[in-house]
């Protein structure tokens, strides 16, 4: 009751902020305030160990106007700069989140947290930006892109999108273009599940890989077959199972991993890259990790939910508790998770996202008697950070530099937001969380600041803890307070040809050369 009370009044603050005016949305029970007055644009952050993905150092770290100006020990500065003691903690860059799904209507509804408050939850949990999936509009992308670009004027962190393909012909191959070139946009996803809606042929992948590649954007695809998973739920609903273990039991690991490999080997044909969204399966991670040994440019992406959970609480006798684990794929048995986490640790999983796509208990219920009307999705943007420390880097699996790779350099590297994003040095945008390793976190829908009623991370506490969030150079955590205003995040433009695609051409001129072909025959009257 307490957390719907939360979000009713988060609502009503959000809806009616262009009535009341900016510093009229503070509310304190729910820890969400516009303070511009009490933010400097000029920080000194001191004494702390500055941690990037390449090295770390004891520095201090001078910021001016929503930018790193300077990062040495023993930086000295006048009056006016606010100067927030490091000792003892780790300077790291912002979070960053490949994989999110906010505003988006889907299976019937439309997922409970916004470009406000999905964003206000990040910023919580030390992650200042985020890539959110466009969904076209009756396939159209440019009324998809204008329909995003609305919702996304509430955000208060930086933000860029990727765009999904849902069909094909030559108006869409044309939008591709004007997505690439005039939007920012530099990767477009591809679902080879959720038959009848999202999902694609395998023709219509060739076309939009072949497409990518001319472009020079990164191809994303959700695999699972869509065809298996649709007979999977018939087989379920026969056997009587409707439940939410239904889900799982539908669409099981070997789907998951046919489906990856066939993505991995159409890629290959058109010689393209490739990036596996919520790679949820030690099957699909072995088709990963045998591409990458063969060459070939392929990126894993596992998300929080499948390094920490397992499908027991899918089994919860409990609709409620059992239906919020629903999505897809789904969460694997016991084994598949700690495969995943050798995966990320050895670098066959590169960087981690959330798939973060909430929906409440209520939306959650429409499938209480056909768990194939359960909307999907779970929480994770707020959590993020915290598990990711607390599973990888204080069990030893991954170090603190690598911390910062998979959790914000890659992705920046990934989608051409490198040095700009990513990174704590001169020039690099001032996104800067301040991580006290010694302290802990506690995980509870009772104190989240998503708008969803439950949280699939529950109860979970652990070492290591974001104490400060600096966004686009302002404070906005701190002291367990989060001051933020809709309307004050910003649109990052993402140029295409990332650093996969070094060599591509080289690739194909081999590749034309070895055909041997056509041959020059001489021909005979007959």
């Amino acid at each position: 009751m307490v957390v719907r009370l939360r979000s009713l009044i988060l609502l009503l603050s959000i809806s009616l902020s262009p009535l009341l005016g900016r510093s009229q949305i503070c509310e304190s029970g729910l820890g969400y305030c516009d303070s511009d007055s009490r933010l400097s644009s000029k920080i000194l952050i001191k004494g702390g160990t500055v941690v990037n993905a390449d090295h770390q150092e004891v520095a201090d770290v001078y910021v001016e106007d929503g930018v790193i100006v300077s990062v040495k020990p023993n930086i000295k500065v006048g009056d006016g700069v606010r100067v927030v003691d490091a000792t003892g903690k780790f300077v790291m860059p912002g979070g960053i989140d490949p994989h999110t799904h906010l505003a988006m209507e889907f299976m019937g509804t439309e997922t409970i947290d916004n470009f406000f408050s999905g964003q206000a939850a990040a910023l919580a949990g030390g992650t200042t930006m985020h890539i959110d999936f466009v969904i076209p509009v009756d396939g159209s992308l440019s009324k998809g892109y204008e329909a995003y670009v609305e919702k996304a004027k509430l955000s208060c962190m930086d933000y860029g999108f990727h765009m999904a393909i849902t069909k094909w012909d030559d108006i869409v191959s044309k939008e591709m273009e004007i997505m690439v070139e005039e939007k920012g946009i530099n990767s477009f996803k591809f679902f080879m599940a959720y038959k009848g809606s999202l999902m694609i042929s395998d023709e219509l992948l060739l076309e939009g890989l072949k497409k990518c590649k001319s472009l020079g954007a990164l191809a994303m695809v959700h695999a699972e077959n869509g065809d298996a998973v649709f007979e999977g739920q018939k087989r379920m609903i026969e056997l009587g199972i409707t439940g939410p273990e239904g889900h799982a039991l539908s669409r099981p690991p070997v789907l998951e991993g046919e489906a990856t490999a066939r993505a991995i080997r159409l890629a290959a044909f058109v010689n393209t890259p490739l990036y596996i969204v919520h790679v949820m399966s030690i099957d699909a991670m072995e088709e990963i990790a045998r591409a990458q040994k063969s060459g070939l440019k392929v990126i894993g992406e596992p998300v929080v939910s499948g390094l920490v959970l397992d499908d027991s609480v899918l089994w919860d006798p409990d609709f409620i508790t059992a239906a919020k684990f629903v999505m897809s794929p789904p969460i694997r048995a016991s084994g598949h998770g700690k495969a995943l986490q050798a995966a990320l640790s050895t670098g066959i999983l590169k960087l981690v996202g959330t798939d973060h796509c909430t929906f409440n208990s209520t939306q959650k219920s429409f499938g209480i008697d056909d768990f194939r009307k359960i909307p999907n999705g779970v929480n994770g943007l707020e959590e993020r950070m915290h598990l990711v420390w607390d599973t990888m880097v204080e069990s030893g699996q991954i170090s603190v530099t690598d911390y910062v790779r998979v959790t914000s350099t890659e992705c920046a590297k990934l989608f051409n937001m490198y040095p700009r994003k990513g990174a704590i040095r001169a020039g690099s945008d001032a996104d800067i969380i301040i991580f006290n390793p010694n302290s802990t976190f506690h995980i509870s829908a009772n104190s989240h600041h998503s708008r969803s009623d439950t949280n699939v991370y529950e109860g979970r506490s652990g070492k290591g803890k974001v104490e400060v969030t600096i966004a686009g150079g302002k404070i906005v955590w701190e002291n367990e307070e989060l001051k933020v205003v809709p309307g004050s995040g910003r649109y990052v433009s993402m140029p295409p040809f990332n650093y996969l695609y070094h060599g591509i051409d080289k690739a194909d001129e081999n590749y034309l050369t070895s055909l041997k072909a056509p041959v020059n025959r001489i021909k005979q009257s007959l």
